[in-house]
């Protein structure tokens, strides 16, 4: 698991700009960050699609099943969430944006009900027996 914290100061400052996400929600987004950048073959620029996509993997690999129960906790429901919190991250100068980025990259990347559940990469179950 992630283990990252922040400071008390920028919790504070996160609170005051926008409550409704934990604080492990601003944790959770930069580990993803770090988490696609080290599934790339070269760092750079990440597009909010792209990091809403590395977001759902790497939940997935850190909260297995509990994924969506964990994200939804920290007030994350949709992948608007994730860019409203990357741009949060951006106002405070913890990330630097492109002029070509838009908040709205991350709205409707991917149903979250879908990627944590319906979706969800089942190992060791086989559809082939009886479509169960």
């Amino acid at each position: 698991m992630f283990e990252l914290q922040l400071a008390d100061e920028l919790v504070e400052r996160l609170e005051a700009r926008d409550g409704r996400y934990h604080p492990q929600a601003y944790l959770f987004v930069l580990a993803g960050l770090e988490y696609c950048q080290q599934h790339r073959p070269t760092r750079g620029h990440i597009a909010g699609d792209e990091l809403a996509w590395a977001c759902r993997d790497f939940a997935r690999e850190q909260f297995g099943l509990t994924a969506g129960t964990v994200l939804r906790h920290w007030g994350i429901d949709s992948t608007g969430d994730l860019g409203r919190i990357v741009y949060s991250l951006i106002d405070l100068g913890l990330l630097i944006g492109q002029p070509q980025d838009r908040i709205g990259d991350f709205d409707g990347v991917y149903e979250f009900a879908e990627a944590f559940e319906g979706d969800y990469p089942w190992s060791g179950v086989s559809h082939a027996a009886g479509g169960r």
